[in-house]
């Protein structure tokens, strides 16, 4: 069983660490710990590599431990431990610089209780005990460096060092009641035969929370259902589980170790799973590829993020081609058999034996790429969830329910395709996937299938509302229960258009690849003030800071910092996002209104200071947006002698004869203050987006400044030679 837990806490990095060298003070801060005494240590008691401590932990109704022994000890950033005799264990504290003098405290603990049903079942009763003490011990750590804790440190103080305080108490079984009652209404927890449930939870204590875990489990609980429906077919839980057992063997084979890192460039269909889930069954850590990298940017980053192979579909062959000289190669779907130039996944499958595989030592890590929309691509890294409490932070705002069929329209190396990849994991929901989105196709598949929900990105509800009446309307889609919706701003027009057509089903989930999820706006947020971005789900904290990092009351407009157990742990190449109090900063800004409900303005750093006034261009371009006669519209900052910079404008049209640039200026100046009427509107077909459906602001920009350059060339006088 593998617990983990983290904090973030006021104080230096070497301060903390300090603390964590002298076992003294183990059996004060570390929640249930009866026993921490060196036996081999200076004589001090102090941690250095090689000391052992015999220790014992108050566990339910008894005391586990044995014999540890220091195996690293790297000042002032880890210390790690195994167990010389008694309970079969490692740990490992984790501390990380972060801004201002504050660090970033991990704990992790990996232990194995006896085999057999018995020892299985052990693990899951104990597991939530030992969790709940590893959070109490880094809260009181916090309360030792943290004055603004003193109370409740003074309470846990009063206790003993016997368990957590009564405050900290109810607010932790106030959590995990909520948690329970929201997963058994989503039918995560479900009644089923005994045996079903021990297996279940076998496969779920020999994986953690991981892919591999997910199909493991599956297959125990409805083997022969459908799992994935694509254009090759459908296939069962049973049979992706034992594919993946195969595959995970035959990459072995090629070479894949634990710890490796392996790039997928996959669209949605079964290849992108199967390789997902293989690659946590070895360990290996998954780096997802945008598909719709050019060759440049596909090199830059497999070279950056040193990834030892890649899984590709066909068609991107030319694209990786130069990048992937030295690297393993394999195809996971194939246009034109004939023209094949490595192996398979397929290939690979059929040729390996597909018995259950051993677990790695620590879990596969998964590589999401942010969307580079005003530069290069960054590798974003985060840790497998701990147990289901992320799941139903998501299941208490959307209310998706076990064993239904979803269409994931949503790019799944996207954070949100990839957020219902493992959201469908929890509740063994079949997947229909489409490699390439076609609004048509898609209604056509909800109807079908029957699908329940849609996973979406905005764009693509643009799309579907483009289709003229009759062709919606001639595919029955009132199975849809929900149509879960991020990536990209939802402007509010939009949202209130494709509910008035489709019902209230619409859901939007603000947030960043970076913090996860901040906040889900349901229909009746929408209804009630469209444009929200909705308030923080189950488990999440949301607060707006300004400049000087102080509160901003409701109204006020400032940077958007949030909490909640998926963080992201750091870029790959290094360097993190802004952290106040725990809380880490999208890179927004917005306010909350009287309400409670989050409106984002615009990246933090998309403001644009025009004559000294301020303005972010989403509110100018939500407000064109809104127009019956236009598509869709930017707004970006250029660079002006006189003011500074001024606004910018691109539009795309309903039709020919659709608003002037006089026209769509006057009606901004009608709403909305002089300086935030852009000077210029330029008129195109198209706005540029990536895969997601994020206009790439960075495109139009150089755009111009192409023009503007183009332009200086042409008026400078000429030489008369």
């Amino acid at each position: 069983m593998r617990i983990e837990a983290s904090t973030t806490i006021d104080a230096p990095r070497e301060r903390v660490f300090e603390v964590l060298c002298d076992a003294a003070n183990y059996t004060q801060f570390m929640a249930g710990m009866t026993r921490w005494e060196p036996e081999k240590a200076d004589e001090n008691g102090a941690f250095a590599l090689g000391s052992r401590y015999r220790i014992s932990m108050h566990v339910g109704s008894a005391d586990v431990g044995g014999l540890i022994e220091v195996i690293e000890f790297d000042a002032p950033s880890d210390i790690a431990w195994t167990s010389v005799t008694g309970l079969d264990q490692r740990g490992r504290w984790m501390l990380r610089e972060r801004d201002h003098d504050k660090t970033e405290l991990t704990v992790r603990f990996s232990y194995q209780a006896p085999g057999g049903m018995l020892g299985t079942l052990s693990d899951r009763i104990s597991s939530p005990l030992v969790k709940r003490n590893l959070n109490d011990s880094l809260d009181r750590l916090k309360a030792r460096f943290e004055s603004s804790n003193a109370d409740d440190k003074a309470e846990s103080d009063a206790d003993g060092g016997r368990g957590i305080s009564a405050r900290a108490m109810i607010g932790v079984v106030g959590k995990e009641l909520e948690t329970v009652r929201v997963l058994v209404q989503a039918g995560v927890v479900r009644p089923e035969r005994p045996d079903k449930t021990v297996r279940t939870l076998v496969a779920l204590s020999r994986w953690g929370p991981t892919p591999a875990a997910g199909y493991a489990a599956a297959a125990v609980r409805c083997p022969d259902e459908p799992a994935i429906i694509d254009e090759r077919g459908s296939i069962s839980f049973r049979d992706v589980h034992r594919r993946t057992n195969a595959l995970a063997r035959a990459l072995a084979e090629e070479g894949i170790s634990e710890g490796d890192k392996v790039a997928v460039m996959c669209r949605n269909h079964r290849g992108f799973i199967e390789a997902t889930v293989a690659l946590s069954k070895l360990g290996a850590h998954t780096l997802f590829m945008n598909t719709g990298f050019a060759a440049p940017q596909f090199a830059e980053v497999a070279e950056r993020e040193d990834a030892i192979g890649v899984i590709f579909d066909q068609e991107f062959e030319e694209v990786l081609s130069k990048a992937t000289e030295g690297r393993k190669r394999f195809i996971a779907w194939v246009d034109d058999e004939s023209a094949l130039s490595d192996p398979t996944l397929d290939d690979l499958i059929r040729a390996t034996d597909d018995t259950d595989v051993v677990p790695p030592e620590e879990p596969g890590r998964t590589i999401i790429l942010t969307s580079g929309t005003t530069g290069t691509p960054k590798g974003a890294t985060r840790k497998q969830p701990d147990g289901l409490s992320p799941a139903a932070a998501l299941f208490s705002r959307i209310p998706l329910r076990s064993r239904e069929t979803w269409v994931i329209a949503a790019p799944l190396f996207h954070s949100w395709g990839f957020a219902h990849f493992t959201l469908g994991l929890a509740l063994n929901a079949t997947y229909v996937l489409q490699r390439k989105f076609d609004p048509e196709a898609t209604l056509a598949a909800i109807e079908e299938h029957g699908c329940t929900s849609l996973p979406v990105v905005p764009v693509m509800l643009q799309r579907m509302l483009e289709l003229d009446d009759e062709t919606r309307r001639k595919h029955d889609t009132s199975s849809l229960r929900t149509v879960p919706a991020s990536g990209s701003a939802l402007p509010g027009d939009l949202a209130t258009r494709f509910m008035d057509e489709y019902g209230d089903i619409l859901y939007n989930l603000y947030g960043s690849t970076e913090v996860a999820w901040a906040t889900i706006a349901t229909p009746e947020d929408m209804r009630a003030a469209p444009g929200t971005a909705g308030q923080p789900p189950l488990g999440t904290t949301l607060k707006i800071y300004d400049e000087n990092g102080d509160a901003c009351p409701p109204g006020e407009t400032g940077r958007i910092f949030v909490g909640n157990e998926m963080l992201f742990e750091g870029y790959t190449g290094g360097g993190t996002k802004d952290m106040i109090g725990g809380l880490m900063a999208t890179g927004d800004v917005g306010h909350i209104d009287s309400g409670g409900r989050l409106f984002v303005e615009g990246r933090d750093d998309d403001m644009i200071v025009s004559g000294g006034e301020n303005v972010f261009p989403q509110e100018v371009e939500d407000l064109i947006a809104k127009r019956s006669d236009v598509l869709e519209c930017a707004v970006i900052g250029v660079e002006d002698e006189q003011f500074g910079q001024r606004l910018k404008a691109f539009v795309v049209r309903e039709s020919e004869a659709s608003p002037s640039e006089d026209e769509l200026k006057g009606y901004i100046k009608d709403n909305l203050a002089r300086y935030k009427v852009p000077r210029e509107i330029d008129f195109i077909d198209e706005l540029p987006r990536n895969q997601t459906g994020k206009v790439l602001k960075r495109e139009l920009i150089e755009r111009e400044r192409e023009a503007e350059a183009g332009s200086a060339e042409a008026e400078a006088p000429q030489s008369s030679g």
